[in-house]
């Protein structure tokens, strides 16, 4: 089986490759398991911390080039699409998120049509399909009203590949993932960037910038419960799925409050005094229009969970910070 993971020397894109060649196989519907002959990590960074294994390929290039793509989609089983221009990036250049986030995505369904193989396609999507004024609680049903460019480009992707599913042409599952903390590294230009930081930075005895109150909550889930729920997202049945290819998973509400709450037990208040608050109206309003408590039955139903509380997200991300 040979796999194909965009944006794949990134943390999420690392993190699925070390964790399918761990296992060395991939069950798809529940079947006999098939071993992993080769993955392909395509990306326009070559990245550190890489897998090395014989089966890794790194591959880098540009989504939007049509040669590219259709060299890397050679004999294809599994895509994991994860390519994408962050939030406040996309917010900043338009034509950037757009040829990336949008034509890029076209492109990538556009060479696996043309395969004719009808390879299993996993799109990573986000909250920010949604905005502006949202029910107290989003649910499977929630029409999605982005209120920014990235969350656009999102949406139209989400339907792009359920309609390339219905059509035969892939075989794909959309999952609209919670904001995913703590990141390891350092920060990117995502609007959601800084909840990683002002755990991860002060973990680390540095300062951190919190640009919005102590009382703004997040939807989140962590890397670990994020990478399960990509390689869950290959295993399910089609029949399971049957017409509904969009996904949105569960996960852990909490406040900015919540969360150096759970620091200060974790790691004491040497960490949280690390903490500065610098308002930022951009990243207020790009956070403030996303959703903040999802019921998410469907994905519940096929077996998907939520982490258990956000102190066991911090230890989680001491312990692989550590390894």
């Amino acid at each position: 089986m040979n796999v194909l993971i965009t944006g794949g020397t990134g943390f999420i894109g690392k993190q699925i490759a070390k964790e399918i060649l761990k296992t060395g196989s991939l069950t798809l519907d529940g079947k006999q398991a098939k071993p992993i002959d080769k993955i392909i990590l395509f990306d326009a960074f070559a990245g550190d911390d890489l897998p090395q294994d014989p089966k890794i390929e790194v591959v880098i290039g540009d989504i939007t080039d049509k040669t590219t793509v259709a060299n890397i989609t050679e004999k294809i089983d599994v895509v994991w699409h994860l390519a994408a221009v962050v939030s406040s990036a996309a917010e900043a250049d338009f034509d950037l998120g757009m040829d990336v986030n949008l034509y890029g995505l076209l492109n990538l369904l556009e060479e696996l049509r043309k395969k004719q193989t009808m390879p299993r396609v996993i799109f990573a999507s986000g909250c920010a399909v949604f905005g502006g004024q949202l029910p107290e609680v989003v649910t499977d049903d929630t029409v999605v009203t982005p209120k920014s460019s990235y969350g656009m480009q999102k949406a139209i992707g989400e339907l792009l590949v359920s309609d390339y599913s219905r059509k035969g042409f892939i075989d794909g599952r959309v999952l609209r993932l919670p904001t995913i903390v703590v990141r390891p590294g350092k920060p990117n230009k995502a609007a959601s960037t800084f909840f990683s930081s002002i755990i991860r930075e002060p973990l680390k005895g540095e300062t951190a910038v919190c640009p919005v109150p102590p009382d703004t909550p997040v939807f989140i889930t962590s890397p670990r419960r994020c990478v399960e729920s990509m390689i869950k997202a290959a295993s399910i049945s089609s029949d399971a799925l049957q017409d509904n290819r969009i996904i949105p998973l569960p996960g852990l509400t909490v406040t900015v409050k919540q969360m150096l709450e759970a620091l200060e037990k974790v790691a004491g208040k040497q960490a949280t005094d690390l903490v500065q608050w610098q308002e930022d109206k951009t990243i207020q309003r790009i956070v403030q229009s996303w959703p903040v408590q999802v019921k998410a039955e469907y994905a519940e139903s096929l077996g998907f969970q939520a982490d258990e509380n956000f102190e066991s997200i911090i230890q989680a991300h001491i312990e692989d910070t550590q390894n």
